[in-house]
């Protein structure tokens, strides 16, 4: 693998960081600005949907300028809103912070994405993603313990000042060992829109919110439950966070290996066991013991599937895969932001801190029925020896071709 990988994973590790260590930290936000718990829960939810929006647009802005070049801008402006969210007077200030912070979050992926599988052999494609992605899950293991500790022992706001230094060292990082590389010619946004004609695609990024938003949905809250539901000090939050970092490590790892291999049975065996785990924890929760193996089967079984995820609309939108790999990443934390939502809902309805684990089942178990519908249509439909769906996603031999496609279709990118 690539030294520049390297780069890509320290950036994804600042990211990874302020993206999870809120969950640590949502009673002492919840307490500093005087909000309850699924109020302060908008802080994931306002993060989720700013990844969504940030996305597209930041991927659109970047297509003037080289891929390390905008990796760079993107790490700035994480930076930035760190800073806002550390110093952020009110409730309504650290939110807007959290949104110019996820701004950057879709597209670094999404770019990063493409970077990663152009610096390997085709058939490591998947494992080059995972390595990226690798930043990420540990930051659970190491970021976002740390930074919950931090939180909890000296205050929230120091614990987003370490997190701005984090964005400092991704900002090195990629200056200093991602090669500079041309920006890409002859593709213009209107190929790139073009990716999302393709079923397969759209498919892909609705198991994406869905399958990973069922993991949010009983993570979002897991201090609450862990505290009030399985009777764990607050203190043993960070370490039950390693935990799930480091399943999320493993999962991610397993999921990279396999999905080179077996992509749609590895979706098809990680999506299933998240949804029947994601069932038990409801029960398993009440149990300080099963409560972490649960935790740890979670991350595992979730981040499984992010590799595959990820290099299946690589593949289905192989001719134009910059926007719809920065969109895909967009789908993630959309299913985080549903999730969280759907979480503060039940819980703010009476039915208790474990009943988002119930909204997660339901949204992994949909995930799989889709990753089922893919397969099929994969397997019925072929012309001339090829998958429709490869030959839906590559562009149209012209420019003119395909904007004449697009413009006598309705739109269906979100």
């Amino acid at each position: 693998m690539p030294l520049a990988l390297l780069a890509l994973a320290i950036g994804a590790f600042g990211i990874g960081t302020t993206e999870f260590v809120i969950m640590g930290l949502l009673p002492e936000v919840a307490a500093d600005f005087q909000v309850s718990i699924p109020t302060a829960g908008f802080l994931v939810t306002g993060y989720a949907l700013g990844v969504v929006l940030g996305a597209p647009l930041m991927t659109i802005l970047g297509t003037r300028v080289t891929r390390k070049r905008m990796l760079m801008l993107l790490m700035g402006l994480f930076i930035v809103g760190n800073v806002v969210s550390a110093l952020a007077p009110v409730f309504g200030v650290m939110l807007a912070g959290r949104v110019i912070a996820s701004l950057a979050h879709g597209a670094f992926f999404g770019i990063g994405s493409v970077v990663a599988a152009g610096l390997v052999a085709p058939e490591k494609k998947a494992g080059a993603i995972a390595m990226m992605f690798t930043g990420l899950t540990v930051a659970n293991v190491v970021g976002v313990p740390l930074g919950t500790f931090i939180g909890q022992s000296v205050g929230w706001r120091v614990t987003f000042f370490v997190v701005a230094g984090l964005g400092v060292l991704g900002l090195l990082g990629v200056a200093k060992l991602v090669p500079e590389q041309p920006r890409p010619q002859g593709v213009r946004i209107r190929h790139e829109l073009a990716a999302f004609r393709n079923v397969q695609v759209l498919l892909a990024m609705a198991m994406t919110v869905l399958g990973f938003g069922g993991v949010f949905a009983a993570i979002t809250y897991i201090t609450p439950m862990m505290t009030e539901t399985a009777g764990f000090a607050t203190s043993s939050v960070t370490w039950l966070l390693v935990l799930f970092g480091l399943g999320m490590v493993g999962g991610n790892l397993l999921g990279g290996k396999f999905a080179d291999r077996h992509l749609m049975p590895m979706l098809y065996v990680s999506l299933g066991a998240l949804a029947v785990i994601l069932a038990l924890f409801t029960l398993t929760a009440h149990n300080k013991i099963a409560a972490a193996v649960t935790v740890v089967l979670i991350g595992a079984l979730g981040f499984a599937t992010v590799p595959p995820l990820q290099k299946r609309v690589l593949d289905q939108a192989a001719g134009a895969p910059t926007l719809a790999s920065a969109v895909n990443i967009g789908a993630f934390n959309l299913g985080n932001a549903l999730a969280a939502w759907l979480g503060g809902i039940v819980i703010s309805a009476g039915f208790g801190y474990t009943a988002p684990n119930w909204v997660g089942a339901v949204l992994a178990a949909s995930a799989l029925l889709l990753a089922v519908l893919s397969g099929v249509l994969e397997r019925r439909t072929f012309i001339g020896g090829r998958p429709v769906a490869a030959q839906a996603s590559a562009p149209a031999a012209g420019a003119d071709a395909v904007e004449s496609a697009l413009s006598s279709s309705a739109p269906t990118a979100r």
